[in-house]
């Protein structure tokens, strides 16, 4: 019996880090330099997507409100920011690297892969953000330390993506390829340059975390922490797998 793959979620992601002292203004849901993305941007995509709302449910209410249920949300508040910012640093990074994309991504892939519309706004934003990352190249691939091995050794069992009989040393030389080192690369050389355009979250959305890596169930094994220091491999409790209509993987990546 074989341990499961890792899925890319996408063939690059943006890692952010937010400042030390970053800025915090009313109505301000994150900054990438002097760009703001305000909350009101961030209602108006999320109630888009369920027009049967009319009135605007508090944050609590958001939070709690069962995806099940008619008028729940398809998309939270956090995947909105998070495809938000990093849209906006891969737009910098390209322009000043001259980075131009090697694939496009169109909203109705994003629309077939997810059942939302694809005249919505995030689902042209999510296109436009996966088009802009297929031109940022990686760096060398980085070799996994001990520490997060374990760490993603952890997180397969926990997911049941591990087979019990395989010992840890099994386990990781079957995890350890070229998906997962092309994973930490990409996470320290744009965690690196995010860095430089200034950017910061509001504590509102802390920590936000955005998958690089899954196991096939869906569990992410490598994330980028959006908005505060952490670390590579994300903690079996968090985020929730990302597995949901609200945040698919990249049309053409493999699964």
């Amino acid at each position: 019996m074989r341990a499961r793959r890792l899925v890319a979620v996408a063939s690059v992601a943006v890692g952010l880090v937010a400042l030390a002292g970053c800025r915090t203004e009313p109505g301000v849901a994150a900054y990438v330099g002097d760009h703001r993305i305000t909350e009101e941007q961030v209602t108006s995509i999320v109630e888009e997507l369920r027009p049967e709302v009319t009135a605007s449910p508090s944050a609590d209410e958001e939070q709690a409100a069962d995806p099940a249920q008619p008028g729940a949300p398809q998309v939270s508040r956090s995947e909105v920011v998070t495809t938000l910012v990093l849209l906006d640093v891969c737009r910098q990074l390209s322009a000043d690297n001259g980075y131009q994309p090697r694939g496009q991504v169109s909203p109705e892939q994003v629309a077939q892969q997810t059942a939302l519309p694809a005249e919505a706004v995030y689902v042209k934003r999510f296109a436009e953000l996966h088009t802009c990352m297929s031109g940022v190249p990686g760096s060398q691939p980085v070799a996994p330390t001990k520490a997060e091995l374990d760490k993603i050794i952890e997180i397969g069992r926990a997911a049941g993506a591990i087979p019990a009989e395989f010992t840890d040393e099994q386990a990781a030389s079957r995890l350890d390829g070229d998906q997962l080192r092309a994973a930490l690369a990409s996470r320290k050389t744009l965690v690196e340059a995010a860095d430089a355009y200034d950017v910061s979250v509001n504590p509102r959305y802390r920590p936000l975390v955005y998958p690089l890596l899954s196991f096939e169930a869906g569990v992410p094994a490598v994330s980028v922490p959006l908005g505060e220091e952490g670390p590579a491999v994300t903690a079996v409790s968090t985020p929730e797998p990302v597995a949901s209509s609200a945040a698919p993987e990249a049309p053409g990546t493999e699964s």
